[in-house]
């Protein structure tokens, strides 16, 4: 007997914190990337800046490639010019060329940490900044409306051959533009040895090459494109970067730098192998830009990230602004504010003085300017700097875990979870008050802060099918009592 198989409905597609991601071959298909495209191209034609073009960049995933050229084919049927990265390239160069060529918006295919069988679509605006919720808004409403039509396209080598697809390489214009603010020399004349691991991803050989020439010596790992990753997420922190933090312990190295898949994020870890979580990152990096660089200008912080931020704006007369998760919400909030840095969590990190953008390069070599300048000062190796940031900023002991829930079952567990949670407010947390009555509602989640400043954090995720769980506190013990008890809430929904 002969069965009809029932033609699927189109992909819902929506942005999270930092584009769409899904996975290769189930929904991330050639078909979804060019309707994502498509509704890209629309939104440049309706404000009628075709002329400014777009440009796309891609990572060193599965068949990365072959999906930019896929959307390029789309935006060109679109009369709209199309610049090409020449090879996978940092996510962050896209926004680098869009800002440089006053480009109408930007596209980056990855996935950015995510597990190796994802791929993804990134939107730059054209300050470069990541595509703000108003931008991806009437994104997401274009591309639901071309659910069902065939998209239109244009051969990638005729249009090419016509004249309207630019090959890029960012390199040497990036290396131009941080030596407006970061002395390459400087850190190249260097007396230190640096561990630098980048994950297999598209930010490979990028700081090896910013340093190579001069004293300092740079030791680089896992530079070959791997689309596997070595069978770990590409985020930088443990345990994804435990063969790293091994090498580093066993001496020889001063500073490990790491980077994520797609090179927009920053991690980093001291001389004896310790990691040095994204909190104290974004603390390290408030530090250095307000006492060693002297300036004075706001920062911006999302809502799952370090309490020190507070506390050294206050020290330093540092405006603090504070976002929903998402550098689509940060980005955007440095430059109405304007913001000498934006962080996040997860460890993306902008910079008024580069780009309203994640950069994890610009981020990582001014963690590597910080720690020379505290040897300076005569607080080196790293440990000892990392100890002067938690005397004059406060404890910070952090600890972030994801319950992964079945994609089926996760809108009904958003629901349960955040509506149980607004109805009732626990009173204390791990044996401690809670201070407020009713939490901080972000718009995925709940903020909790108990009597001691420690806080903790449940919010679900806007990329994954995962509820995440944070907290900052006083000490490791308290650390361990708050995701617990986190863990607890959210496995009772």
């Amino acid at each position: 007997m002969t069965t009809i198989a029932e033609v699927p409905a189109p992909t819902q597609i929506v942005f999270g914190t930092d584009g769409w991601r899904a996975r290769i071959a189930d929904e991330f298909t050639f078909e979804n990337v060019r309707r994502c495209a498509d509704g890209v191209a629309r939104y440049v034609v309706g404000r009628g800046e075709q002329a400014r073009g777009v440009v796309l960049a891609y990572d060193r995933r599965f068949a990365s490639e072959h999906f930019a050229m896929a959307a390029a084919e789309v935006l060109l049927a679109h009369d709209i010019p199309v610049a090409l990265a020449a090879q996978a390239v940092p996510t962050q160069m896209s926004s680098y060329e869009v800002v440089q060529r006053k480009a109408a918006a930007g596209i980056v295919i990855t996935a950015s940490h995510n597990p190796w069988t994802d791929n993804g679509f990134k939107v730059k605006a054209p300050e470069g900044s990541a595509a703000g919720p108003e931008i991806l808004k009437v994104l997401e409403g274009a591309i639901a409306a071309n659910g069902g039509a065939a998209i239109e396209r244009r051969p990638f080598a005729d249009a090419e051959a016509a004249g309207l697809v630019e090959r890029y390489d960012p390199f040497e214009g990036y290396e131009r533009f941080l030596r407006r603010t970061i002395d390459l020399d400087a850190l190249r004349a260097a007396d230190a040895r640096i561990l630098v691991e980048p994950m297999w991803g598209a930010g490979a050989g990028w700081i090896s090459r910013l340093l190579r020439g001069g004293r300092i010596q740079v030791h680089e790992i896992h530079q070959e494109r791997n689309p596997y990753f070595g069978g770990v997420n590409p985020e930088p922190i443990p345990p994804h970067v435990n063969e790293a933090l091994g090498m580093l312990a066993g001496g020889g190295y001063d500073l490990g730098l790491f980077l994520d898949g797609d090179a927009d994020r920053a991690g980093a870890a001291d001389e004896r192998g310790v990691f040095i979580h994204q909190l104290q990152v974004t603390g390290l990096l408030i530090y250095y830009l307000a006492e060693h660089r002297g300036l004075r200008q706001p920062v911006v912080v999302s809502v799952n990230n370090t309490s020190m931020a507070g506390r050294l704006g206050k020290r330093y007369g540092l405006p603090v602004h504070e976002t929903s998760v998402g550098f689509k919400y940060i980005g955007p909030k440095m430059i109405e504010t304007g913001a000498m840095m934006g962080g996040e969590e997860s460890g993306g990190f902008g910079f008024g003085m580069h780009l309203p953008e994640r950069d994890g390069i610009y981020a990582d070599l001014l963690l590597l300017d910080l720690f020379l300048r505290e040897k300076a000062a005569g607080r080196w190796p790293a440990s000892k700097a990392i100890e002067h940031l938690h005397a004059i900023a406060g404890a910070s002991f952090y600890r972030r875990i994801d319950v992964h829930v079945e994609p089926a079952g996760y809108a009904d567990l958003k629901e349960r979870l955040l509506g149980g949670l607004a109805q009732h407010t626990p009173a204390e947390l791990a044996g401690r008050t809670v201070t407020a009555k009713e939490a901080l509602i972000t718009e995925d989640g709940f903020k909790f802060f108990v009597d001691d400043g420690s806080w903790l954090l449940i919010r679900t995720s806007g990329t994954e099918p995962l509820v995440r769980i944070y907290t900052e506190a006083t000490s490791p013990e308290l650390r361990d009592e708050m995701v617990d008890t986190g863990e607890r809430l959210v496995r009772a929904a």
